[in-house]
């Protein structure tokens, strides 16, 4: 590893990164998420069994996790 970080920072210029889902679209995917979210959330408050648990709780969990990642990069988060 003789490659200083001069030049591995040279190399990566060549092919600079370019998200799945770009930058306009990010805010409207992540409210349809976190709409979705609150939603099946909402649906397995109301009907809480073993049953609902893999087809409402952990899509609802997975959908407001992504969805909350999406509107920090949306509207942008400085810390």
């Amino acid at each position: 590893m003789d490659s200083s970080l001069h030049e591995v920072w040279q190399a990566a210029s060549g092919s600079p990164f370019t998200p799945a889902i770009g930058k306009d679209n990010q805010f409207l995917l992540a409210f349809i998420l976190l709409v979705l979210g609150f939603g099946l959330s909402g649906a397995f408050a109301l009907n809480r069994s073993v049953v609902s648990l893999p087809t409402l709780a952990v899509p609802a969990s997975l959908s407001l996790a992504v969805g909350v990642v999406y509107m920090f990069c949306a509207v942008g988060v400085y810390v």
